[in-house]
C-alpha cells in the first residue's frame, strides 16, 4: 500500500523534519535568533518552542559567531545541534567559526574529534529584502574542504536531507532558498531520509543539459517546458549537493546532450557555475558541440525595488534565450 500524502509547504516540510529529529534523538536541539517564542524569521519553527521548551529550542543573542561557536562546541561534546542563521549574509559574521573551526577540527585533531553540527540558513533573493539579506553565497561554502553543502529544492529533500545531515559525523551546511518556503506539493506522510550526496535528473531530454540547484530549479523547469514547445528537449539536473558535486551525473548528461547551460543565482565571477563549467571542460570536452553557457545574477548588490531585483536575477526568459544560443536554434 502506498503511503498517504498530503498537501504541504516547503516551510512545513522543514518544520516537520526538525520536529521529527527532536523526537527521535534527545541529543538534537535547535538554536538561533528568534527561533523560539517568535517562531522563526520565516515561521519555520513556529510551535516548536511550545512543544519542546527552551532547553531544546534556544533563542540566542544577536551574535552569529557566538552561537555558531556554541553549536560547534556542543557537537564536539556529543550533542547534535541544528544552528539556524537567519540569512546567508549574516553567516559572514560566523565565517571564522565555520571555516576555521568546524571545517578543520577533524583534520587538525588527526581524526580524534568530529563536529556533527548542522547549520541551516536562508539564501537567495526575490522578497525585496535588499542587499544585506538577499545574496546567494553558496559557492563560498562549497569552496571549503571539511564541510558538506546541500541545497534542497523539493519538499522531499527539505524534509529528508536534515535527517541524513544530523547522522553525518562532519559539519553540514543546508541552504534554504527564501522563495521556496511558500511552495506547496504533495508529501508522503512517511517521508524519510534523503541522501546528501548526488544530483537528480528532474526532467529527461536529449538536446541540452540544464544544470541548476535550489531556488532556480523551478525557473529552470519552466524554461525547459517552454523550450519543449519550440522543439528543444532539455534535460534538467538538480545538483542538490554543492559539495561534493556529483560529477558523474553531470558528465553522463552532457555525454547524452552534448550541450550544457548552468543556471546559478550566484554572481558569475568565481561562481559555482564557473566551477561546473571548468569540470565539464576538463572531463567532457570532447563531448561538447558548443561552449558551456551560464545564466547568473547581475554583478551588483541585489537591489530593493522589485523591477530592479527581478532584472538582477536569472529569469525564465533569460534561461530560454541562453538555451537557444547554446543550441543554435
Amino acid at each position: 500500500m502506498s503511503a498517504e500524502t498530503r498537501e504541504t509547504s516547503y516551510r512545513e516540510a522543514v518544520r516537520e523534519a526538525i520536529r521529527d529529529a527532536l523526537r527521535r534523538d534527545p541529543r538534537v536541539f535547535l538554536m538561533g535568533e528568534d527561533v523560539g517564542r517568535y517562531g522563526g524569521c520565516y515561521a519555520v519553527t513556529k510551535g516548536l518552542y511550545d512543544e519542546f521548551g527552551p532547553e531544546r529550542i534556544r533563542d540566542t543573542p544577536l551574535s552569529e559567531s557566538g552561537f555558531t561557536g556554541a553549536g560547534i562546541g556542543a557537537a564536539m561534546g556529543g550533542m547534535r545541534p541544528i544552528v539556524e542563521i537567519m540569512t546567508v549574509n549574516f553567516s559572514l559574521l560566523a565565517l571564522d567559526q565555520i571555516v576555521n573551526n568546524a571545517a578543520t577540527i577533524r583534520h587538525m585533531s588527526g581524526g580524534q574529534l568530529n563536529v556533527p553540527v548542522v547549520i541551516r540558513m536562508a539564501c537567495g533573493a526575490g522578497r525585496q529584502l535588499a542587499a544585506q539579506h538577499s545574496h546567494s553565497l553558496e559557492a563560498w561554502y562549497a569552496h571549503i574542504p571539511g564541510i558538506k553543502v546541500v541545497a534542497p529544492a523539493t519538499l522531499e529533500d527539505a524534509r529528508g536531507m536534515l535527517w541524513t545531515a544530523l547522522e553525518d559525523p562532519d559539519p553540514v551546511v543546508i541552504f534554504e532558498h527564501v522563495m521556496l518556503y511558500n511552495r506547496t506539493a504533495q508529501l508522503a506522510s512517511d517521508a524519510g531520509p534523503v541522501s546528501i550526496e548526488g544530483a537528480a535528473v528532474r526532467r529527461a531530454g536529449g538536446d541540452l543539459t540544464l544544470i541548476t540547484y535550489g531556488g532556480s530549479l523551478y525557473k529552470t523547469l519552466e524554461a525547459a517546458e517552454a523550450l519543449a514547445g519550440e522543439g528543444i528537449a532539455a534535460e534538467v539536473i538538480d545538483l542538490r549537493s554543492l559539495r561534493p558535486l556529483d560529477d558523474a551525473t553531470i558528465m553522463a548528461s552532457v555525454a547524452r546532450t552534448h550541450r550544457a547551460l548552468i543556471v546559478d543565482e550566484g554572481w558569475r565571477s568565481g561562481s559555482l557555475a564557473a566551477e561546473i563549467s571548468a569540470r565539464i571542460m576538463e572531463q567532457a570536452f570532447w563531448e561538447l558541440d558548443a561552449p558551456v553557457g551560464r545564466v547568473c545574477s547581475a554583478e551588483v548588490p541585489i537591489p530593493y525595488p522589485k523591477h530592479l531585483e527581478d532584472a538582477a536575477l536569472p529569469q525564465v526568459e533569460g534561461i530560454v534565450a541562453a538555451a537557444k544560443a547554446v543550441t543554435g536554434r
